[in-house]
């Protein structure tokens, strides 16, 4: 996946299908099943589901205020690939017929953001950014497309190009994944999928969220018997340095909520999501601990030597620099080891000023 630092703001490099590609689309649409149901406001209702139960009506408010209704339970999901992933957490994988979004690499194993989704088991709409195939999300009968919100009212993944004629298909949830806490995604997600049929009391479920408590428990302990410690989370690239804002990044802003001192850029960018430094200009900010962006289309470490600034920064000097999705699984079972190595990179960090 490209870094989101950059992609943030480049939505307008999005593919859209022609108007041809849409008659295809929605014929393949009406050759079978019943016919999508459609998506609405609804200024009065609840941030969950609302359901007639008796008439098994279905309905889910999500965090553009918009309210997506269906005859019945939607069976017949497609989301964004890191979305998928954290619906499977929850036990949902057979409802998951598409994704979209980076989902296997060149040798055809599954990317990270795929966590335990079966990636053999889904069709895959677009494996990289800008790419959503219409004429397959039609054929595949979609109930509801569910994806992240970044900047208001936008559906991640999905084209801007190509988005009106997507959203006829079938009706659209997105779920907030910026300017609240990652604690608070999760818990949208969970309500989300208790809609769909997912059993949250089950075993696996109580067990992932017992870990993720017990890991933001260890985050906690770990600011306290080490504390100072200070954190900058950055994406690399050819030119420049990305450092991402506690303010809008939503782990960014749990890791605060749990003690955790990040660093906060003086000059955030377009919706403030990160500062872009020059390497020459690197150094701006102090840091104990560096949070570097581990997706492949992010310079690692070892791209990152070839910069002469990167190896001065003092945290690099220290060998203090810590992997870190910045695009996290919004589930209990995908957020859970994120804190886990969050709290080890801490504890075993030394105060460099």
């Amino acid at each position: 996946m490209r870094n989101l630092n950059t992609t943030m703001s480049r939505r307008g490099l999005f593919a859209a299908g022609g108007a041809t590609a849409l008659t295809l689309a929605l014929a393949a649409c009406g050759s079978g099943g019943s016919a999508p149901s459609s998506a609405g406001q609804s200024a009065g209702a609840s941030q969950g589901a609302a359901a007639g139960a008796s008439a098994g009506a279905w309905s889910f408010t999500d965090d553009r205020k918009e309210t997506a209704t269906a005859a019945g339970v939607p069976a017949r999901v497609v989301a964004f690939t890191g979305t998928a992933a954290a619906l499977a957490d929850y036990g949902l994988q057979d409802k998951l017929v598409g994704v979209f979004g980076e989902t296997k690499r060149a040798d055809g194993s599954p990317e990270p953001q795929a966590g335990d989704l079966d990636v053999d088991k889904v069709t895959i709409l677009g494996n990289v950014w800008g790419e959503f195939n219409i004429e397959k999300y039609a054929a595949l009968r979609p109930d509801l497309l569910v994806t992240h919100m970044y900047d208001p009212g936008a559906l991640w993944y999905v084209p801007d190009e190509s988005k009106d004629k997507i959203v006829k298909l079938a009706p659209t949830v997105a779920v907030s994944a910026a300017r609240v806490p990652m604690t608070e995604t999760i818990e949208r997600y969970a309500a989300l999928a208790e809609t769909l049929g997912a059993d949250l009391k089950s075993p696996g479920v109580a067990q992932a969220k017992a870990r993720f408590e017990a890991a933001a428990d260890s985050v906690r302990k770990a600011v306290a018997e080490n504390p100072g410690i200070k954190v900058l989370a950055a994406s690399g690239s050819p030119d420049v340095l990305y450092v991402s804002n506690p303010k809008v990044n939503t782990d960014l802003m749990y890791f605060a909520e749990l003690g955790v001192e990040v660093v906060e850029p003086e000059k955030p960018g377009d919706g403030g999501y990160y500062e872009n430094l020059s390497w020459e200009n690197a150094g701006k900010y102090d840091a104990d601990l560096i949070l570097l962006d581990n997706r492949p289309t992010a310079l690692q470490p070892k791209d990152l030597e070839a910069k002469p600034a990167w190896p001065k920064l003092p945290a690099v000097k220290a060998g203090q620099v810590a992997a870190w999705d910045p695009v996290p699984r919004f589930s209990y079972a995908g957020a859970a080891p994120i804190l886990e190595n969050l709290a080890t990179a801490i504890r075993n960090a030394k105060k460099l000023g």
